[in-house]
Parts: structure tokens; sequence; C-alpha cells
């Protein structure tokens, strides 16, 4: 059994009450503030992590920009 840890700064994450996929850049009191996964120009906030799923963790985002 795997544990599953909450999403953080920098994770790449899916939203499912937003129904889009964003980076996490911010947590402000609990709440989390997303932007596109390509662009700082449009943001939004989710109230907790609860509807956010991990697809790309802080880690491996790092490792393939450094790649490309």
């Amino acid at each position: 059994m795997t544990e599953e840890k909450s999403p953080w700064v920098g994770d790449q994450v899916y939203d499912a009450d937003a129904g889009r996929e964003g980076v996490i850049s911010d947590v402000k009191n609990g709440t989390y503030v997303l932007r596109e996964v390509d662009s700082w120009a449009r943001t939004w906030t989710a109230p907790s992590a609860e509807k956010l799923t991990v697809t790309v963790p802080r880690t491996e985002r790092i490792k393939r920009e450094r790649e490309t």
C-alpha cells in the first residue's frame, strides 16, 4: 500500500472542481492558488486539497524542464 502525499507548491495537479490541470503556485490560509500549466497569466483557487490529484510531482516537473 502506498501513502498519498498532499499536493504542494510546484506540483502539477488535476482540479476536479475546475475540470482542468494546473500547477500549485501558492497556499494561503489553506486555499490553494493554481496557475495554468503553460502560463502564469490565469490563476484560480481551490479551497482545499480534497479535489486535487497530483498528476506530475514537482521533482518530476523540474527534471522534465531541465531535459528540454
